[in-house]
C-alpha cells in the first residue's frame, strides 16, 4: 500500500514538472517587449505615491510597482509611472494605457467583475475618515448634520459618504471635485467644512499639505471609520500569468517580512539552512520557474525595495513624517490582517 501511494506521488510530480514555466500571456508579452511597466498612480498622495523635485517616485504603493518589476525584470527601476485622477485609473487601465493601477483604489465586487479587471491582493487595509479644522469644536462625525463635504467623485468615497449620512439621518452638502490638489486646497481655502477621504491620505493631507500659517494640530481627523477600503493592485482580465507576477510581488514582501528577510540581511540569508527560507529566495530552484520568471524573483524584490515591513515604515510609519500605526497593517501574526500564501 505504501509503495502505491509512494507511486501516487511520483505521478503527481511529473504533472507538475509536465506543467513547466508559466505562459506569457498578450500583456506580459507587451510590457516584456516594452522593457517597462506602466504603472498608474494618484495625483500625489504623501508617503503612498509621490513624485520628489527630482521627478522620482516614492511611496508605499509605487513599492508595489517596483517589486512587480524587480520580480519581472531583475530591476525595480523599470517602471514608468503614470498620475491619473480617480475617474481616469480605470478607463487607462481598461485601455491599455496603463499595465496596472497602484492609485490606492478599494476592492470591491463590481470593479473586480463588471469593469473587466483583476484585484491581486491587499496591500493596505484601509477605511474612511473626516477631516475638520479644530476650531469648529468637531468631535464626532455624528456631529456634521447639514455640513459641506469635499469628495472626490467617481470614488467608493463618494458613495460611502452618502450612505453614512442616510444611515445616520443626517444632511449634507456635497462640493464634488475630482483633482486631489484641488479637493484639498478647496477645503484649506474653507470652500468645505469636511474633507472625506480613506484616513491613510487624510493623514497624508495633515501631515505633507497643510498651507503655512497653519499647522498639523489645526486640524482633526474625526475617530470614525465609516467603511472597509481594501487597497490593491490592480490590472485588466485575461493575462493570468501578469496578474499572478504582480500578485506574488506583494506576497513576497509580506513573507520575507514574516521570515525576518529584509534589505540589509538578504545576502547573509542566502546561507540559511531554513528550507522555506531557501525555496523562498530562489536557493532552492523552482518557484521562479512556476511563476515564469528568474529563480531570484524575491531576492531582487527584497535587495532592491525591502520587505513590506521595511516598506511601511519608511513610507508612512514610523520612519515617516506621517507615522501612521501599522494597526490592522501587521502581520497576521502580530495581530494584523496582513497575510501571505506560502510561497512553496
Amino acid at each position: 500500500m505504501f509503495k502505491k501511494f509512494l507511486a501516487a506521488g511520483a505521478a503527481a510530480a511529473t504533472l507538475v514538472s509536465a506543467a513547466g514555466a508559466a505562459h506569457a500571456g498578450k500583456d506580459l508579452d507587451a510590457i516584456r517587449a516594452r522593457g517597462a511597466i506602466n504603472c498608474g498612480v494618484g495625483i500625489g498622495t504623501a508617503g503612498f505615491m509621490l513624485a520628489d523635485s527630482q521627478g522620482k517616485w516614492k511611496g508605499l504603493s509605487v513599492d508595489v510597482c517596483r517589486a512587480t518589476a524587480a520580480a519581472l525584470f531583475g530591476d525595480s527601476e523599470k517602471v514608468k509611472y503614470q498620475p491619473l485622477t480617480s475617474q481616469q485609473r480605470f478607463t487607462a487601465l481598461q485601455s491599455g494605457e496603463v499595465d496596472i493601477v497602484m492609485g490606492n483604489a478599494t476592492y470591491t465586487l463590481t470593479r473586480d467583475t463588471a469593469l473587466g479587471l483583476d484585484f491581486t491582493g491587499v496591500f493596505y487595509y484601509d477605511g474612511q475618515s473626516f477631516l475638520v479644522p479644530k476650531k469648529l469644536g468637531v468631535k464626532s462625525a455624528k456631529e456634521l448634520n447639514g455640513a459641506t463635504v469635499c469628495v472626490a467623485p467617481g470614488t467608493t468615497t463618494e458613495l460611502n459618504l452618502a450612505d453614512y449620512f442616510r444611515a445616520n439621518k443626517m444632511t449634507f452638502k456635497p462640493v464634488v471635485i475630482e483633482k486631489v490638489d484641488e479637493i484639498r486646497a478647496a477645503f484649506f481655502a474653507g470652500r468645505c467644512d469636511v474633507y472625506t477621504t480613506d484616513a491613510s491620505s487624510l493623514a497624508a493631507t495633515r501631515a505633507a499639505n497643510v498651507p503655512p500659517p497653519r499647522t498639523f494640530d489645526d486640524f482633526v481627523i474625526l475617530p470614525e471609520i465609516i467603511s472597509k477600503e481594501p487597497l490593491g493592485p490592480v490590472v485588466r482580465h485575461g493575462d493570468n500569468q501578469f496578474a499572478d507576477i504582480v500578485r506574488w510581488a506583494l506576497y513576497a514582501m509580506v513573507e520575507a517580512e514574516e521570515y525576518g528577510i529584509t534589505s540589509k540581511n538578504v545576502d547573509e540569508m542566502l546561507k540559511s539552512d531554513n528550507p522555506v527560507i531557501k525555496r523562498i529566495l530562489g536557493v532552492t530552484p523552482g518557484m521562479g520557474k512556476a511563476l515564469g520568471v528568474d529563480e531570484k524573483w524575491v531576492y531582487n524584490i527584497v535587495k532592491q525595495v525591502g520587505n513590506y515591513g521595511e516598506s511601511f515604515d519608511r513610507n508612512v510609519g514610523k520612519d515617516s513624517a506621517l507615522k501612521i500605526d501599522r494597526g490592522l497593517n501587521k502581520l497576521w501574526s502580530q495581530g494584523g490582517l496582513q497575510y501571505a500564501p506560502p510561497i512553496r
